[in-house]
């Protein structure tokens, strides 16, 4: 699963900017799912407990290998370490989707529970787009500004 937050200029809308997200990715969700107010209660506190994990379990992964990275000698050893540790993550990602599709069946019917996460990929797919977009956009005018200033 995809982690994506708008970057923002301060903590304080950072944190605004990561609610709204949640936000409209649960009514997407709960929309395009069919979700009642009371299954949504119980998927949504499910889904971002995983994400949460998998987010952490990544984030550690990344730093092992950035500090690996910030050696300007890395050796045969430690690619060969990093190439592991891949396989690892992918592993211990899988180990938790296995985990949590038991917790997710016990709130959801199948259908639903298919719909929900098929929804969440959509509207996480449909975010890193409109993300790309607008970042695009902005280089663009800030391309033809400094063209303009060339003149």
């Amino acid at each position: 699963m995809l982690f994506l937050y708008t970057p923002v200029l301060s903590a304080q809308n950072k944190k605004m900017n990561v609610d709204d997200y949640e936000k409209r990715k649960m009514e997407f969700v709960m929309k395009e799912a069919g979700l009642t107010q009371a299954e949504a209660e119980k998927y949504f506190p499910l889904s971002n407990e995983l994400t949460q994990k998998k987010f952490e379990l990544h984030k550690r992964h990344r730093d092992e290998v950035q500090r690996i990275k910030d050696n300007s000698n890395i050796s045969d050893e430690e690619y060969k370490r990093m190439l592991e540790d891949d396989v690892e993550v992918k592993l211990k990602e899988a180990a938790l989707d296995k985990e949590y599709a038991s917790k997710f069946e016990k709130v959801l019917t199948p259908e639903k529970l298919y719909r929900a996460q098929q929804a969440e990929r959509n509207f996480i797919q449909k975010e890193v787009t409109n993300f790309r977009s607008e970042q695009g956009n902005k280089n663009s005018q800030k391309n033809s500004r400094g063209n303009n200033r060339r003149r």
